[in-house]
């Protein structure tokens, strides 16, 4: 997710995107956090996991909709077909950077987690023209508080506002607390592991989608989903 390169005449770093998809993830991402983050403590994001759970469980119905075949993932033929249904102009290399994005275990198919991560990732990209016929169409209204909460929680993560969340604002974000009250170094950096899915030192927005959607234990509607088909 990103390579470290080195600006000339400088020895400071600077993280740059692997793909469009992630480099317009951080764009969208820097210009969200021009505004600021209404988030005061990582405590107050994880006071808001029932009510994000309850929200995000709504999705099933959508996700059901898109999965024609209805084997329990979405694949990339069905996602040309959404989009398509959609009537949202993508070229080919975008929907396959976005399907390769949401896509993450790379089993050609995108679990109802997944699926979670693409439409949030739609929502994030709100201000682009061919997305808000999509906004509309897959009841994304409805949906938006909870979309926001999560980029508004990403925001307050990434303190610098480069796009990325380090492990040294993961540390900082979760000592900060509006009460004075510090909490555990450890805990952080057991909440940082989780997100930095490819174990490279940085967490992107998408990264951050999939480490919320086990936090706040949208996995378990799968694994109870299986457990009915045995």
């Amino acid at each position: 997710m990103g390579n470290i390169v080195g600006k000339s005449g400088s020895p400071k770093k600077v993280w740059m995107p692997e793909t469009q998809l992630e480099a317009k993830m951080v764009e969208a991402i820097k210009q969200r956090a021009s505004a600021g983050s209404a988030t005061k403590s990582f405590n107050s994001i994880i006071l808001k996991f029932p009510k994000i759970d309850e929200s995000l469980r709504k999705c099933k119905v959508i996700f059901e909709q898109f999965d024609e075949d209805s084997n329990g993932a979405i694949d990339h033929d069905e996602l040309k077909k959404c989009f398509h249904k959609l009537e949202i102009s993508f070229t080919e290399e975008e929907i396959n950077d976005l399907f390769e994005a949401c896509d993450i275990n790379e089993d050609m198919g995108m679990k109802f987690n997944e699926f979670i991560v693409l439409l949030c990732l739609v929502y994030l990209f709100k201000d682009d023209p061919t997305a808000l016929l999509a906004k509309s169409r897959m009841g994304m209204p409805d949906l938006e508080a909870t979309f926001e909460t999560l980029v508004d929680a990403f925001v307050f993560l990434d303190r610098n506002k480069d796009g990325y969340v380090s492990k040294s604002e993961m540390v900082e974000a979760i000592n900060e607390t509006t009460s004075g009250e510090r909490s555990s170094g450890q805990i952080a950096m057991k909440r940082f592991e989780e997100m930095d899915w490819d174990k490279n030192g940085m967490v992107n927005f998408k990264e951050f989608l999939f480490a919320f959607t086990r936090w706040v234990g949208i996995d378990d509607i799968e694994d109870e989903e299986g457990e009915e088909k045995i």
